[in-house]
């Protein structure tokens, strides 16, 4: 599991490689949150994520709540086809803007797409 935090056009992009399961749900939540303190708009990058269980559902749940608590704004970019299924079934698709690069989010977040 690694993390990595950076921007794209002034918005704060963390990108997560590897798999989001009841291992590494906590470890992934304990380095996101404190990165993403008091910023309105962030990239959640989960193109090098090949799974996600139920603990990685609740996480983005958690990170959804911080920013609606705060009137932010989430986007996820590269999210597999399977992981978007199983966000459908469950209803958090509609939690977050989807996209399928940096580029695509920023301008979501922005609202100038």
């Amino acid at each position: 599991m690694a993390i990595n935090v950076s921007e794209c056009q002034a918005v704060k992009v963390i990108a997560v490689d590897g798999s989001i399961d009841g291992k590494t749900a906590p470890e992934v939540q304990g380095e996101i949150l404190p990165a993403v303190a008091g910023i309105d708009r962030v990239i959640l990058d989960l193109s090098q994520v090949d799974y996600m269980s139920s603990a990685g559902l609740r996480m983005l749940l958690t990170l959804y709540r911080q920013f609606q608590a705060r009137k932010g704004r989430i986007a996820l970019v590269g999210v597999s086809e399977e992981i978007q299924d199983v966000m459908s079934h469950t209803g958090f698709i509609g939690f977050f803007a989807l996209a399928d690069t940096l580029e695509e989010a920023v301008a979501l977040l922005e609202g100038t797409s």
